[in-house]
């Protein structure tokens, strides 16, 4: 779960995770907890839409036009944003909505971005996404395939950017997943109840120290957390530099043709999670190791299954990797 949530940040073009398991097993918290690892990205100042000034394809249509114009617009760094999606949020809340009367009284496009704009180059993150109503199934599944959210009220059109890592978790318990949305996410990972007696006193001792002391909890983490991000941000400024053979790409591909993988995400994804994997553990070149490490969650929720089994653990994935790769 840790790894998965780390090469998505690494990479946002890994396409996000699911995270799948027992109640009381940390999956919020976990998540919640990447804000403080997230590093600093460029963007326009005073933009709702974290526009970045480095690449025209994500900028908003505002942004674009000033450009066009010769505008010099103020840059500033900011930390990638983390954004909660309500299960109970209104399509508006999270679309944005076009203040009608403004727009004919005055004949101004007004605009009220939402969560998706909020979201943009950021994470958005939706707890119990399995138990999430389909009108905003639909919308996640619109942006998540376009990159861009559009709101259409009364003839008045308006589009802006909204890509965005996909993060969710739930409890197979109560309820799977809609197809589309699931092989929407990148990767998925379950995570299973704790079963060593010392480590689960382990847990709870932590957890008692922390609501002891909050403050000095954190401090004694406080030079491990620095090391992770560092990790991360030399990851992520090394990992254009990361290449993978392409006899080990052919390799990916047999495995992903042999279980039947419908489509070539699997493909894309897995390549692109062992490039980051690479990245974070500084190196340039990405081994069999780094794929053994990352294709069972990659492939994982992708495999036709009996509609009677939940997904499998990933042994079949595993096995059949071994089986190609020798």
């Amino acid at each position: 779960m840790k790894l998965c949530l780390l090469l998505n940040v690494i990479d946002p073009k890994i396409g996000g995770v699911m995270i799948m398991g027992d109640r009381g097993t940390g999956k919020s918290t976990t998540v919640r907890s990447l804000v403080d690892l997230l590093p600093e990205i460029k963007v326009i100042s005073g933009d709702p839409f974290n526009s970045d000034p480095e690449d025209q394809e994500v900028m908003s249509a505002e942004v674009r036009d000033k450009l066009r114009k010769g505008e010099q617009l103020p840059v500033s760094l900011t930390k990638i944003n983390m954004v909660d999606l309500p299960l109970g949020a209104t399509e508006d809340r999270v679309c944005g909505t076009i203040d009608i009367e403004k727009a004919l009284t005055e004949g101004v496009k007004a605009f009220e971005p939402g969560l998706l704009a909020k979201a943009n180059r950021g994470i958005l993150y939706v707890d119990e996404v399995n138990l999430l109503d389909d009108h905003l199934v639909d919308v996640l599944l619109d942006s998540a395939a376009s990159g861009w959210n559009t709101v259409e009220r009364e003839g008045i059109s308006i589009s802006h950017p909204a890509r965005f890592i996909l993060i969710g978790s739930g409890n197979p318990e109560e309820g799977e997943l809609r197809p589309q949305l699931l092989d929407r996410f990148g990767m998925h990972a379950q995570v299973g109840t704790v079963r060593d007696a010392e480590l689960r006193v382990k847990i709870v001792e932590e957890r008692g120290r922390f609501d002891k002391n909050p403050k000095e909890f954190r401090e004694s983490y406080k030079g491990e957390q620095e090391k992770l991000q560092s990790q991360i941000t030399s990851a992520r400024s090394g990992l254009s530099s990361v290449t993978i053979d392409h006899d080990l790409r052919v390799k990916i591909s047999k495995v992903c043709a042999e279980l039947n993988v419908d489509g070539l995400r699997g493909d894309i994804v897995t390549n692109r999670a062992a490039k980051a994997l690479a990245a974070l553990k500084g190196r340039d070149k990405v081994t069999p190791e780094d794929i053994a490490t990352v294709i069972p969650n990659c492939l994982r929720h992708r495999l036709r299954k009996d509609p009677l089994e939940s997904i499998d653990s990933g042994l079949l994935v595993v096995e059949k990797f071994y089986e190609v790769f020798g």
